[in-house]
């Protein structure tokens, strides 16, 4: 919806509220006309309800509101009489039309000295949880947000079970674009899994973007810094149109913004950089970027043993992202079967087979479970994703014959960003580009537009058209084009194995959720334990990481025992 429409919505329902409400607020005491002034008829329904004002400003936040009103309308109910639970359920089912029935259809008259404390446990109990839920949406929403690392695209720098809280504060919090929405869940209810927001997708014009009747515009409460180059950042995938967390996967599922899957990258380009990918290295500015010290990055080479190296050394240098193989000399089908999940089958003579596998293998108990003639081979070749340190770490290995970084160079299209045939890069070389800045304008061709097409179109909402060499943007041929936000290149640390900006592309600015901060939590799913090192760690600065559990636990055994102190003073007075 335009400015315009909200506005015209907002008139909407202060009219509702007008017709419902005015008869209280003079059963109130107060002046019919009072019920008509929008914001200011918030507040004297504050002093009739006998609750405090700054209650108005919830109601004028995102997300928050849709809490906050229900609970607006059952103070208004309670305060004429109606403290019945039947009147509660009637008053929410009616989404505050009750107060007609009240108005019109009684005489209740307004109880000015009405008790405002719960009157049942249940009651007292509701009320906590209602407003913890209300603070804890203010803080997931625009203060800090907590999210886990899923996959392993930022590997050894974050690490896959590792639990972040993302501040929404440094670049300044995206005020929610989809009104109507659980709080404090993303895309998707739990159990049911179903989405957790309400939107219109119009399929029938699949090349027009999503339209939502109930969207708010962008729009970005200030930040106190910009995202400078190598911040590790926290946005919503632009290439999303997700159709697998519905589990509809023949349907295709246009999503706002807002409620796009989230991912966790490195910021290596920053608005008005040249670009170039060079042997997997990024250059701005024709110049080699220096990361922080905490960066690891990982590479996948080709590890060489005449004797064979086998998993077990190989595991003493890196844990994980290798390949190994295996001998298997299969009985039944069902042995077949049991092993076929966890990796490739290549015979190699009657019941004989070689099996390739992840650095995972297969499972113990698979392999006693159905008592399985399996052998690990000692590969002479191996490939593995490593650091550089770890990489020199292995050619020291006297079984090592050599370690070889695996490099792919440019000269064939493999469907890279921009996805034209033109530019035949690989992800080890690519470029270079230009990182568009808002403001600035941009020359527009047959070379050019594949570039710029998508934020053209779809993430600046133009019509635009490119028939041979002519380019129209609303209607109008031209030649160049004046970008209107700021955009991003997001890469992973972990550079062959990540899917990021040079598979889809530049990241708007308003697709920037925040920046992480801390890594609270961190749990290894490979070993099923916890990695205690890692608890209460910046997610910035340099050094080796330094975790303050000790701290953050003394702090929180302090609060509760200050708290049982004072509750048992109290009971004593």
């Amino acid at each position: 919806m335009t400015f315009t429409e909200w506005l015209l919505f907002f008139l909407g329902v202060q009219l509702i509220h007008f017709f419902g409400t005015w008869k209280l607020y003079q059963r109130a005491g107060r002046k019919p006309w009072e019920a008509l002034i929008p914001i200011y008829n918030g507040f004297v329904l504050m002093e009739i309800i006998k609750r405090p004002r700054w209650w108005i400003l919830l109601l004028f936040i995102p997300i928050v509101n849709l809490l906050m009103f229900p609970i607006i309308w059952i103070e208004t109910a309670r305060s004429f009489g109606f403290l019945e639970r039947k009147y509660t359920i009637l008053t929410l089912i009616t989404f505050g039309l009750f107060s007609y029935y009240i108005s019109y259809g009684t005489e209740a008259p307004y109880r000015k000295d009405r008790a405002l404390d719960p009157r049942t446990p249940l009651g007292e109990w509701v009320s906590s949880i209602a407003f913890a839920i209300i603070a804890a949406t203010m803080v997931h929403t625009y203060f800090m947000q907590p999210y886990t690392i899923p996959s392993s695209s930022l590997e050894k720098t974050l690490l896959v079970g590792d639990y972040l809280f993302v501040s929404k504060f440094h670049y300044g919090a995206r005020v929610p674009m989809t009104t109507v929405a659980a709080p404090m869940l993303h895309d998707t209810l739990p159990i049911i899994n179903k989405k957790s927001y309400l939107y219109e997708d119009d399929m029938e014009k699949r090349d027009q973007a999503l339209v939502n009747k109930l969207q708010l515009p962008y729009m970005r409460l200030p930040g106190f810094q910009k995202i400078k180059r190598n911040d590790i950042v926290v946005f919503s995938w632009p290439a999303d149109t997700v159709h697998q967390f519905f589990k509809t996967p023949d349907k295709r599922i246009r999503k706002p913004i807002d409620k796009r899957s989230n991912y966790v990258k490195r910021c290596v380009g920053i608005p008005g950089d040249s670009l170039s990918v060079i042997d997997g290295f990024v250059y701005i500015n024709g110049k080699q970027t220096v990361l922080p010290d905490r960066a690891k990055l990982q590479f996948f080479y080709t590890v060489y043993s005449s004797k064979g190296l086998s998993t077990r050394e190989l595991k003493s240098y890196t844990q994980k992202e290798f390949g190994r193989e295996y001998v298997v000399n299969f009985t039944s089908n069902e042995q077949i079967k049991a092993i076929s999940p966890y990796g490739a089958l290549e015979r190699i003579e009657g019941n004989k087979f070689k099996l390739s596998t992840s650095y995972k293998g297969v499972p113990r108990e698979v392999i006693t479970g159905y008592n399985i003639d399996i052998t690990e081979l000692k590969m002479k070749v191996r490939l593995a994703n490593l650091t550089t340190k770890i990489a020199e770490e292995l050619r020291k290995n006297p079984a090592v014959d050599s370690v070889v970084r695996n490099i792919k160079p440019k000269g064939s299209y493999n469907g890279l960003f921009p996805q034209d045939k033109d530019y035949k890069w690989s992800q080890n070389n690519f470029g270079p580009i230009y990182i568009p800045e808002a403001g600035k304008t941009v020359a527009l061709n047959a070379k050019t537009i594949p570039f710029y097409e998508k934020i053209i179109g779809e993430y600046e909402h133009n019509d635009l058209l490119v028939d041979g060499e002519n380019i129209y943007i609303n209607g109008l041929k031209t030649d160049s084009y004046t970008f209107k936000q700021d955009y991003y290149w997001m890469m992973g640390d972990n550079r062959d194995n990540s899917e990021d900006s040079r598979t889809w592309g530049y990241v708007p600015f308003d697709h920037v959720v925040g920046k992480p901060v801390m890594v609270w939590f961190s749990w290894d799913t490979e070993t099923g334990s916890i990695r205690w090192d890692r608890m209460f760690t910046t997610v910035g600065g340099n050094g080796e990481l330094v975790s303050y559990r000790y701290l953050v636990f003394a702090l929180i055994l302090s609060y509760i025992g200050y708290s049982v102190f004072r509750s048992r003073r109290k009971k004593k007075a």
